[in-house]
């Protein structure tokens, strides 16, 4: 699936005797006409870079942000870890992994009664509904149907499933086995054996919610990275603008073949080249189309400018399921939002609002 804290420094002035050099003590001097000394001003400020690291919902998190007179190297630290705990907030509810989160429940109830669940994950699989609907249904949290049969994980296994197993499955893919329902704030899978994964959206929505904590805790230039989500805030304090680097797909993992200039916005990246295996020269990734149930073909990677990670997460998988054509179509019917495409053929394809934005530094490589 698929770049001000301020010490002062006080000085007390005062008035003392003035001992001549007989030694006799002489009262102070009279009242001066000429003016008192200028009281010392106070350096200017200058920010600093400020740099974190973290791990949650199975990727690597980077922060980054310059100091403010008000949010000095430490508090700014402080602020990275809280937003690393919203990050791990987040992945306990909607996590597959854990037995005990919502989504869990909602897997292990279908077929059988609707889950209640908190705002934040209904919210969140709402609008991998509506992603669906917009997306002629290539976006599917269903997805998870799958999951045992191809193996990109922990378990990664370089052997694709039979064809037999993968039809017996298809029945179960397909996202109007959701059932919300907003008054009763409940999830119900209508067919026993259907699962889902918010896996394709989550992330976003835990970008954007750790960015919420960066900014209300008074920092004001900053980016917030969780894999191939990132999420920027304002510009740099020189007037920069931040720059996100477009992974050449395949390159080796530090090679980039664009610069994208992003502020104020999300970026996200899939890509065939994550989670994936090369077999008899062809190669299987973790990006599945639900109409096949077989990884998606129309493309290698998929980056999406969009206003929000949440939003950028979601469109990215759909467009890189879609391909160029109706991908971008869909990319214009989005406020905000643009695309940056390379297809199977290794073409690139861009949207018309990144048109003047998008550096291309190097064409991306070609292989299998």
């Amino acid at each position: 699936m698929r770049v001000w804290s301020i010490a002062v420094i006080v000085l007390a002035w005062g008035c003392h005797d003035r001992m001549p050099a007989s030694g006799v003590a002489v009262g102070p001097e009279p009242p001066s006409s000429a003016p008192a000394p200028a009281a010392p001003k106070a350096p200017p400020f200058t920010a600093d870079r400020v740099a974190h690291e973290g791990t949650a919902m199975g990727t690597h998190l980077a922060f980054t942000a310059y100091t403010t007179p008000e949010v000095d190297a430490a508090k700014a630290h402080k602020l990275f870890e809280d937003a690393i705990a919203e990050i791990k907030r987040i992945e306990a509810l909607m996590t597959t992994w854990r037995s005990d989160s919502e989504v869990s429940r909602i897997n292990a109830a279908a077929g059988k009664t609707p889950i209640r669940v908190g705002a934040e994950t209904l919210s969140v699989i709402r609008e991998a509904i509506h992603t669906s609907e917009i997306s002629e249904g290539t976006f599917d949290i269903t997805f998870e149907v799958l999951h045992g049969l191809w193996k990109f994980d922990e378990d990664l296994d370089p052997h694709p499933p039979k064809d037999a197993q993968i039809k017996a499955k298809l029945p179960l893919l397909g996202y109007k086995h959701v059932k919300v329902s907003e008054t009763d704030q409940t999830v119900l899978l209508d067919k026993e054996g259907v699962k889902i994964s918010l896996g394709g959206i989550a992330k976003g929505y835990a970008v954007d919610r750790a960015s919420n904590v960066l900014r209300d805790g008074g920092l004001l230039a900053f980016f917030v990275q969780a894999g191939g989500d990132l999420y920027t805030h304002v510009k740099k304090p020189d007037g920069a603008k931040w720059q996100a680097g477009i992974r050449d797909p395949r390159g080796n993992e530090t090679a980039y073949f664009a610069m994208l200039p992003v502020s104020d916005h999300a970026f996200s990246t899939a890509g065939d080249y994550e989670r994936s295996y090369v077999t008899d020269g062809k190669r299987y990734h973790h990006i599945i189309d639900p109409r096949t149930g077989y990884p998606a073909t129309a493309s290698r990677s998929v980056t999406i400018w969009a206003p929000t990670a949440l939003l950028a997460d979601a469109i990215d998988d759909a467009v890189f399921i879609l391909g160029p054509e109706k991908g971008l179509t869909l990319v214009e019917s989005i406020d905000g939002v643009g695309a940056v495409i390379v297809d199977a053929k290794n073409n690139l394809h861009v949207s018309k609002r990144l048109y003047g934005k998008l550096r291309v530094v190097a064409m991306p490589s070609d292989g299998p």
